[in-house]
C-alpha cells in the first residue's frame, strides 16, 4: 500500500501540532504547579512528612467559694494509633494486646473512633497506667504510629462528697457529635456528662491546640520539627462556685452509709447554692478515662440508684412540707385568719362524703388555730382549709407558688414536679376518668398528697419566699445575678406571724421539738409521705435563724418514716454552719 506525498506531510503536521499541544499543557501544569500553586504544594508536602498531633486543653479548675478545689488536672497518659486503614488499625491493635492488656470493646471503640475521624490519631487508652506506658515504651521502635502522650487528666479531691452537683468527665459519643453543642468537637475529646462539668461545658473545655513531629516515609518519628510551630493548647478558665466545701463534708457525714435522701443548703436570700448531696453517691474519679465495666454494672443495679440525683430529680410527695402553700393560698385569698379554728375539732379524723379521712395523731389534737395547725401539723385542721379553699383555686394557687415548674438550678437533667394543670376537671378527667373523681380530691392536695409531687430543689426554693419578704429564689450553683420573684402577697406582719408558726415546730413542742439546738431558733416544717406498701418518707424543709436567716435546708430521707427524722439532719446542718454544733456530728437512726 503506498501513500501520497500530500498525505505524508499531512500526517507529519498533525503529529506536530499533537506533539507541540502536548509539551504546551505539560508546561502549564509544571508552571502551575512549581509557579502559581508552590505554597499549596509545599505545604502538601510538608504535611505528608509532618505528623499533627491533637494537644487536648486542661479544663478548667473549679473551686468553692473559699478557694479550695472541687475538681482540678493531673497529668495522664493516653495511648493513640495512627494508622491509614481500618485493617491497618485492627492489625496494630491485635499485635498490641499480646503486649498489653486491650479488651475486644476497648478495640471496637478505637475503630468507631477512627472511622469518624481517620486523619486523627486514633485514642486507644485514654487513662493509660505508668505500668502499661512503660511496657509500650520498650516496644516503641515495633510501632512507629503509636503515640504516647501526657494528658490533663480530671481529678475530684472529693470524689464522692461531690458527684451530686459536679458530675464527671467522658469521652464524646457519636450522639453528642451530632448535636449544634458540640459543633467542632473530634471524636475522643473528653466533655463534661453530668452536674457543672455538663452545665458549663463550654466554660470548662478549653481549646486543643496541635504538636507537629517529622516522620519518615514509614511514619516514625524523625526529630521534633521547627519547621512549623506548635500550636499550644488554651486552658479553660477557673470557675468559682457557692458552694461550701466544710458544709459539704458535713452535710455528707451526717448522711454517712446509713441514710438514703437528699439536701440542699442555700442562701433564702439569694439562692446561692451551699451545699447539695444526694446518697448513695458515686466516684467520678472512676468515670475518668472510661467506665470500668463492672463498676457501671453495680451502679446501674443498685436498688438506691446512686446514680439518681435524689435532690433535683426525685420527685415525691412533699406531705406536710406542703401545708404552708395550703395556708398561704387561704391567707392570700383571706378565707381564714392566723388566730382562726376550724368547725370541727380533731379527734383523730373526720368524715367527708363517704369516706373517713384520718389524722396523722390518731388520739387528735383538739381545737387549734392555723398557728397551732402548722407546729402539731394537724391533718383535720388543714382538710377543712383544703374544702374551704376548693379544688381549683387550690390547683391555681399551687401554680401561681411554682409548683408545677423545675427550681430553674444551674444543674443538668431536673426533672419537673407532677402538679395538675389550670383545667381541674380536664386533668382529673384524664388521670381518672369521668365520673371516678370528686371533691375530695381538694383534702389529699391540702396536705401534700394525691397528684403532687416535687424535687427537694423546689420545695427550698418555695420556702425561701416563707424564710424572707415573699420572693423566692431561684437556687444557683456558679456566681450569677440573683434571680427573685414575689410569690406570695401577705403583709409583712402575716409573714412574721406564719414563722413564728414554723419556729414553734421545734422550738415549742411541734412536730420537730427532739431537733432544738440551744442559742438557735430554726423554723421550718417537717412532713411524713405515704409511701405504700413501703416505709414512709421523711421530710423537713427549713432555716435559721428564723427571724433572720442565713441558710436554708430542704431535707428528704428516703423510708425515714417519720418527718423529725429528716428534721434532726436539717438541725444539723443548720447547727454546724451556724457555729452552734461542732463538726463531725452524724446522725444516727
Amino acid at each position: 500500500m503506498s501513500f501520497h506525498p500530500n498525505d505524508i506531510a499531512r500526517r507529519t503536521r498533525l503529529s506536530t501540532i499533537a506533539l507541540t499541544v502536548g509539551f504546551l499543557v505539560l508546561t502549564g501544569a509544571f508552571f502551575n504547579a512549581q509557579i502559581l500553586d508552590h505554597a499549596k504544594y509545599a505545604m502538601q508536602s510538608e504535611e505528608n512528612r509532618l505528623r499533627s498531633i491533637p494537644v487536648p486543653a486542661p479544663r478548667g479548675i473549679i473551686y468553692d467559694l473559699r478557694g479550695d478545689i472541687i475538681a482540678e488536672n493531673l497529668p495522664g497518659y493516653s495511648v493513640s494509633i495512627l494508622s491509614p486503614r481500618v485493617d491497618s488499625l485492627r492489625a496494630t491493635l491485635s499485635r498490641l494486646s499480646q503486649i498489653i492488656p486491650i479488651t475486644p470493646r476497648e478495640i471496637e471503640n478505637a475503630v468507631r473512633r477512627f472511622r469518624r475521624a481517620p486523619n486523627r490519631p486514633t485514642v486507644v487508652l485514654a487513662d493509660a497506667s505508668i505500668d502499661v506506658v512503660s511496657v509500650l515504651e520498650e516496644h516503641r521502635l515495633d510501632y512507629p504510629q503509636m503515640i504516647i502522650q501526657s494528658v490533663p487528666k480530671r481529678y475530684y479531691p472529693d470524689g464522692p462528697l461531690v458527684a451530686s452537683f459536679v458530675g464527671y468527665t467522658g469521652e464524646i459519643t457519636e450522639t453528642e457529635l451530632n448535636l449544634p453543642k458540640y459543633a467542632g468537637y473530634k471524636p475522643g475529646q473528653i466533655v463534661g456528662k453530668g452536674g457543672l462539668e455538663k452545665e458549663y461545658e463550654a466554660v470548662l473545655h478549653g481549646k486543643e491546640g496541635v504538636k507537629f513531629d517529622e516522620v519518615d516515609a514509614r511514619g516514625r518519628p524523625v526529630r521534633t520539627s521547627s519547621m512549623r510551630p506548635d500550636i499550644s493548647p488554651v486552658p479553660a478558665p477557673a470557675m468559682k462556685t457557692n458552694i461550701d466545701m466544710k458544709l459539704q463534708r458535713q452535710v455528707a457525714a451526717i448522711f454517712s452509709d446509713t441514710l438514703m435522701g437528699g439536701a440542699i443548703a442555700m442562701d433564702p436570700k439569694t439562692g446561692a447554692v451551699l451545699a447539695l448531696y444526694s446518697n448513695p453517691s458515686f466516684d467520678p474519679n472512676r468515670f475518668t478515662g472510661g467506665i470500668p465495666v463492672d463498676y457501671w454494672k453495680e451502679l446501674n443495679t443498685d436498688p438506691r440508684k446512686p446514680l439518681f440525683n435524689k435532690v433535683i430529680q426525685g420527685t415525691y410527695p412533699p406531705a406536710s412540707t406542703y401545708k404552708l402553700a395550703t395556708a398561704t393560698i387561704a391567707l392570700q385569698n383571706k378565707l381564714v385568719r392566723l388566730d382562726e379554728h376550724m368547725p370541727i375539732s380533731c379527734t383523730g379524723g373526720m368524715q367527708y362524703g363517704r369516706r373517713y379521712f384520718r389524722c396523722w395523731e390518731k388520739r387528735g389534737h383538739g381545737s387549734l388555730d392555723l398557728k397551732g395547725a402548722i407546729m402539731k401539723s394537724c391533718d383535720v385542721y388543714f382538710y377543712q382549709l383544703g374544702i374551704r379553699i376548693g379544688l381549683s383555686n387550690l390547683v391555681a394557687g399551687g401554680i401561681s407558688l411554682g409548683m408545677r415548674e423545675k427550681s430553674g438550678i444551674d444543674l443538668p437533667n431536673e426533672y419537673s414536679p407532677v402538679f395538675p394543670y389550670k383545667d381541674v376537671k380536664e386533668y382529673y378527667n384524664r388521670k381518672y376518668g369521668a365520673g371516678n373523681w370528686s371533691n375530695s380530691e381538694s383534702l389529699n392536695l391540702s396536705i401534700g398528697q394525691g397528684n403532687n409531687s416535687q424535687t427537694v430543689a423546689n420545695m427550698a426554693k418555695f420556702y425561701a419566699a416563707l424564710a424572707t419578704d415573699g420572693h423566692n429564689a431561684k437556687p444557683f450553683l456558679v456566681n450569677r445575678k440573683p434571680e427573685r420573684k414575689q410569690i406570695l402577697n401577705l403583709t409583712p406582719e402575716q409573714l412574721a406571724r406564719v414563722r413564728l408558726a414554723l419556729a414553734g415546730v421545734v422550738s415549742e413542742g411541734g412536730t420537730a421539738g427532739g431537733s432544738r439546738i440551744e442559742g438557735l431558733v430554726i423554723a421550718g416544717k417537717t412532713g411524713t409521705a405515704q409511701n405504700p406498701p413501703n416505709p414512709d418518707h421523711a421530710w423537713f424543709v427549713g432555716f435559721a435563724p428564723a427571724d433572720n436567716p442565713v441558710i436554708l435546708v430542704a431535707v428528704f430521707l428516703e423510708f425515714g418514716q417519720h418527718g423529725w427524722s429528716a428534721a434532726r439532719v436539717a438541725s444539723r446542718i443548720m447547727g454546724y454552719y451556724t457555729g452552734k454544733l461542732p463538726a463531725e456530728v452524724v446522725v444516727t437512726e
